[in-house]
Parts: structure tokens; C-alpha cells; sequence
């Protein structure tokens, strides 16, 4: 199903995001929490590319077996990182041929080692020019851009950013899923910024719980300076272990979405790290599970 069909709907969506496993080990442990979530009947799940797409293949495997193995609707992050226009096309028409119908569409970030992006001899240099290519050369794929509350780390101008995501947006996009945040403020504030910049697109939120004070520091690489409000950081700081960690920040990313949810939010994606067991529990807290039944009868 198209993304943009789901986010029709009345109910707010709820989808999941997943990293393609690099062992034997890990794919067991992430096929146990795809086979943990989809009883959760999510809207769709994504697969992400890997930094500076390291991971092209592994996430093209993975795209397709949970698309012919699975009754859940598969989105496949793709980047402009080391592609070319070709090579990219050719992925897309694999991904069409296999019957996958949605692309998140990223610029991407530097391979390791390097520090700035550097456009590719014959691909990409902006994510509005990847959802340029898609959309005129496969335009039934739906398209999703992403978008930061806490502000781009690489743009400190806030008026330029909202000026290339609604680059991104005339380029094609039907919607945008936002990068991590730990204050709703920020959420709502980026809100407010796209209705100014013209930008009329649905958002969906991007939660992450906290698991563990190690996940936490690598929460902050990851999202390049994730911004930790100080009443989260003294309930941690308060930790003993990582259980304690792990339960305070399952209970803070529950009332987020909570109060996303109160708020009329169009969606929310779990980055969910290929475990299940944050998700299930706010699910069962939040009696969100409901939620996704009664949108099956809709």
C-alpha cells in the first residue's frame, strides 16, 4: 500500500523502523522482533540504508524478504551516497519489479572517515534531487523526506532549512518523518515552521526510548547533538543500571507519543534499534494496539 493512502485515514499511523542485521545472529534477533511487532499491526515498516550506505545491499535483501515473506507494507530508505543516477534507477526498478510502492528519500551522510558529503561523479547532490529523479521516472512510489525539530546539524540557519525541506517537498514528497526528538516542544514548533514555510505535507513524529546509557551517547552521535531535556537527564542520571535507565526511558517516550497522540499527530515512527520489547510496551500501555484494530475494520 502507498504511504500516502495510510496517512488518508482518520486514525494516526503508527510504523516501525529496522537496520539490516551484519550477523547471523543479529538477523535472528531482528526476524524475532519483526515477527514480536507485526502482531502489532503496524501501518508499515522501514529499512534503513546504513551510514554512508554501507549497508545498500543487506537493506535491499532485507526490503525484499520482508516484502515476500510478510504481509506488511515495506518502505526502503535510499540515499544519494556513493550512487549513481543509473545505479539508483536500477535499484528502483528492482524494488517496483518486487512490488515495493514507497522510498524515503535522503541525501545521506558521509561515508566513515569522511566529514562532509561529497556528490557523487554522476548522482546526487540533495535529497530534493533524488525525489526529483523518483518522481518523474517512477512516479506511483510514494515518497517520504525526512525533517528535523531539533534543527539540521549541518544548517544553523533555521530559515535555510525550512527552504530546502520545502525543496524537498515541490520536489515530490507526500510526506515527511521527522529525526528524533526528546521534547515534544520541538515537534510542535517544527509543525508551526512548515504551516509558515507553506509546507501543508503530513508529519510523522520519530520517537526512540532510551534503553541504556550506552544507546544514549550513541542516540546523540546518531542524531548529530540530540538535544536531552534536563528533567530526562536527572531520572537517568539517578540510574543505577540499565534496567532502571531502560524503564525511565520507555515511560518518557510513552508520554511523548501520549501526548502526540492528544495533539492530533498524523503518525509515529518507532526507531525501534531491531528490538521489540520498548514498542510493546508502550503499545500495551497505550493501548495502541486498539487503535490499529479498529483501523483494520475502517
Amino acid at each position: 500500500m502507498n504511504i500516502r493512502d495510510i496517512l488518508s485515514r482518520q486514525q494516526p499511523c503508527f510504523s516501525f523502523e529496522f537496520f539490516p542485521p551484519r550477523t547471523r545472529e543479529a538477523g535472528e534477533q531482528l526476524y524475532k522482533t519483526i515477527e514480536d511487532l507485526a502482531s502489532l499491526r503496524p501501518s508499515y515498516v522501514s529499512v534503513t540504508y546504513g551510514a554512508g550506505g554501507s549497508t545498500r545491499e543487506l537493506t535491499h535483501g532485507l526490503v525484499i524478504r520482508i516484502r515476500e515473506h510478510t504481509r506488511l507494507t515495506v518502505v526502503a530508505h535510499m540515499t544519494c551516497v556513493g550512487s549513481t543516477q543509473e545505479e539508483i534507477g536500477n535499484i528502483l526498478q528492482e524494488y517496483q519489479d518486487h512490488g515495493i510502492e514507497n522510498i524515503m528519500a535522503l541525501r545521506g551522510d558521509p561515508p566513515k572517515g569522511e566529514t562532509a558529503f561529497v556528490q557523487p561523479p554522476g548522482g546526487f547532490g540533495h535529497a530534493a534531487d533524488l525525489v526529483t529523479f523518483i518522481r518523474k521516472q517512477f512516479f506511483k512510489m510514494g515518497i517520504g523526506v525526512a525533517g528535523f525539530p531539533e534543527g539540521h546539524p549541518e544548517t544553523p540557519n533555521r530559515l535555510k532549512e525550512m527552504d530546502y525541506l520545502k525543496a524537498k517537498v515541490d520536489a515530490g514528497a507526500d510526506y515527511i518523518c521527522t529525526q528524533m526528538f526528546f521534547d515534544n516542544r520541538d515537534f510542535y514548533d517544527f509543525c508551526e515552521r512548515c504551516q509558515i514555510a507553506g509546507i501543508a505535507l503530513p508529519i510523522i513524529a520519530g520517537i526512540m526510548p532510551i534503553t541504556s546509557i550506552k544507546g544514549m551517547a550513541r542516540m546523540a552521535d546518531l542524531a548529530l547533538g540530540a538535544r536531552f531535556p534536563a528533567r530526562l537527564t536527572k531520572s537517568l542520571v539517578r540510574a543505577k543500571d540499565d534496567e532502571y535507565v531502560e524503564s525511565v526511558g520507555i515511560h518518557w517516550a510513552t508520554e511523548q507519543v501520549r501526548d502526540l497522540i492528544d495533539n492530533g499527530v498524523k503518525g509515529v515512527h518507532f526507531y525501534t534499534l531491531n528490538r521489540s520489547k520498548a514498542t510493546l510496551r508502550i503499545y500495551e500501555t497505550l493501548g495502541l494496539k486498539h487503535i490499529a484494530a479498529s483501523e483494520d475494520q475502517s
